[in-house]
């Protein structure tokens, strides 16, 4: 017989280390975005210019699109609180 599968706002209900695993991992998204925003504002810094000669110049070789992905790749979490929340 299959596991029962908890819904994201299941898991963060009940407390302990579940509760605060699943509220930590949507810390992730929020973080990596905001250092996306940063890292374009403030402008390309010494990580930006060796990682731009390392891969070529190639516009996805920067720190912005890196962590704009690893945004996109954490945002499981928040589309699995925001179905569950939606089903309701």
């Amino acid at each position: 017989m299959p596991a029962k599968r908890r819904s994201a706002s299941m898991t963060m209900r009940s407390g302990g280390t579940t509760g605060t695993a699943a509220w930590l991992s949507l810390a992730a998204t929020p973080v990596f975005a905001t250092m996306a925003l940063l890292t374009a504002t403030l402008g390309p810094g010494a990580t930006d210019l060796l990682c731009s000669a390392a891969h070529g110049g190639s516009s996805l070789g920067g720190m912005v699109p890196m962590y704009a992905l690893m945004s996109v790749f954490h945002a499981a979490p928040w589309l699995r609180l925001v179905s569950a929340r939606a089903s309701r």
